[in-house]
């Protein structure tokens, strides 16, 4: 039985520990990666590794639209964001534009960094001792 790689165990550890927002967190930086790796793969005329990080990137978007709570407000907004996202991402995988991928790459940025204060501000009020999660 040879070795497991420790980075695949750490990396399925953080995974299988994680809190529903720090997995959020996860998925939003995953899909940061596969539009950077799509965006160089155009700019060195890979189209098989665009199409494969491309396709990626819109697997999270997708995983993170059917996540969404629909009983939460913003929710429904987010819905849109999301598909309007992912039809981007179709596009610029069709037309090969990297620019494209910098405009979803400008609004996973923003959502990534926006739940990483939630989540920063939810551990505040833990340890503060009043509660709440995301």
């Amino acid at each position: 039985m040879g070795m497991k790689n420790p980075y695949q165990t750490y990396t399925n550890n953080a995974v299988t520990t994680a809190s529903p927002g720090e997995l959020t967190l996860m998925l939003y930086n995953g899909c940061l990666k596969f539009i950077n790796q799509a965006k160089k793969a155009i700019a060195s005329k890979d189209i098989e590794a665009k199409n494969t990080n491309i396709q990626k990137a819109q697997a999270i978007i997708q995983e993170l639209m059917v996540t969404l709570n629909m009983e939460v407000a913003v929710s429904e907004s987010l819905l849109s964001l999301y598909d309007y996202l992912n039809r981007r991402l179709i596009e610029a995988n069709i037309k090969n534009d990297a620019a494209i991928l910098e405009e979803v790459e400008g609004f996973v940025t923003e959502f990534r960094d926006t739940w990483k204060e939630v989540i920063q501000k939810n551990r505040q009020l833990q340890h503060a001792g009043t509660g709440g999660q995301v």
